[in-house]
């Protein structure tokens, strides 16, 4: 089959209660469809097809569904929260398309009509937990946004800190957008956790950083903030004070060095101008869209089984290091780091996975190992 153009799927909502999270992936999505269409060794373009559902859940199958039988989409690359991941999921599958999800979520999922490109807690809650009980304590707060992540990343966080014998004090959820969070820093104060796990997404998420902030001006002994899904983009806006001093894992980091990142940051600054800190969410749909045009050239067809196949046979390289994808559950196998912030909203290196960790959705063999193991796998300290 000889491609010209291959039209893609991008679903991401720019607006609404995670926008600046959607607006990311977007921009790394274009930057990528950018390089695809000026290179001649593809020998087919992408044409974008972008939708925005406005952070409503109930608006993404429709969108995904238009996609797929209006303009010929045979693959989305999108959904942000896991809301709207099993809201389109039904959709793929029933027609047969190829869904490309590239935010860390909370596991216990696999289907033949995704590909799973965001860590799942084998690959990012463990590592963080492994860094932060040991060193901070085993008194944990927790907050969430009230949907699917928020829940399950609290569940599997409470059974993680009692097995250490830990406790959790507080377990606390406000509605996915929701920025009146001033009783969770009241709460906060009055438990005095050794440390806070936070599963907020979005606006949620920065409005409780930045109230966190203002209270750590005269509490500067007060615990950090930990998270899975904390990026440079959700400290962007915010004071100086609210951004510095929280620990995030991440399979990537603007400062990560080495020397595809160091190459992929040239490449956007040579396209979007110098000084520009490049986010995770950025970068994640970026590297969807690197993954799946390649997988089609190699494949020579744009056949969701043809590409999946493709995709899950080879390595590639890509801002985050090399990554495989498992060709019995289509997730990837990733190197997780943690990262420390800083008052320009950035994250300094603290540790690194010495190997690319397989992911474990169902957490049936981390669990294992860690149970027959009598202290956690220690991460490499980055040096």
């Amino acid at each position: 089959m000889t491609l010209k153009t291959v039209p893609v799927s991008i679903l991401y909502s720019t607006t609404g209660p995670y926008a600046a999270l959607g607006r990311e992936a977007v921009s790394g999505a274009l930057a990528a469809v950018a390089e695809i269409n000026a290179d001649p060794a593809y020998g087919f373009g992408i044409a974008a097809k972008i939708d925005d559902p406005c952070g409503r859940a109930e608006a993404y199958a429709g969108l995904a569904q238009s996609a797929i039988r209006d303009v010929g989409c045979r693959h989305i690359i999108g959904t942000l929260t896991s809301w709207s991941r099993k809201d389109v999921l039904p959709v793929v599958e029933r027609h047969g398309a190829l869904l490309w999800y590239a935010f860390p979520y909370e596991g216990y999922e696999a289907s033949d009509s995704a590909v799973y490109l965001g860590p799942c807690p084998n690959q990012h809650l463990l590592p963080l937990f492994d860094y932060v009980l040991p060193r901070y304590g085993r008194r944990a707060f927790i907050v969430g946004s009230n949907y699917i992540w928020g829940w399950e990343i609290s569940r599997i966080a409470r059974e993680v800190t009692e097995a250490s014998g830990g406790q959790v004090v507080s377990d606390r959820y406000v509605p996915l957008g929701a920025t009146e969070v001033d009783h969770l820093v009241t709460e906060i104060r009055q438990k005095k956790p050794d440390f806070i796990l936070s599963n907020l997404v979005g606006q949620s998420a920065t409005a409780f950083i930045e109230a966190y902030g203002a209270f750590r001006k005269s509490h500067p002994d007060a615990p950090p903030i930990v998270a899975c899904n904390l990026s440079e983009s959700d400290l962007e806006g915010l004071s100086p004070e609210a951004r510095r001093g929280h620990i995030a894992t991440a399979i990537y980091f603007d400062r990560l060095d080495t020397p595809h990142n160091h190459a992929f940051k040239a490449r956007m600054a040579a396209r979007q101008g110098a000084g520009r800190r490049i986010s995770t969410p950025f970068t994640a749909a970026y590297t969807a869209m690197s993954i799946l045009a390649r997988s089609i050239a190699d494949a020579g067809t744009d056949a969701p089984e043809a590409v999946r196949k493709v995709a899950t046979s080879r390595l590639f390289d890509t801002p985050a290091g090399p990554i495989g994808i498992d060709p019995r559950t289509h997730h990837a196998a990733f190197r997780p780091h943690l990262g420390l912030s800083d008052e320009e909203g950035g994250f300094t290196l603290l540790q690194s996975a010495e190997e690319t960790i397989e992911a474990d959705p169902y957490l049936v063999r981390s669990m294992l190992k860690r149970a027959a193991a009598p202290h956690p796998a220690a991460l490499k300290v980055v040096k």
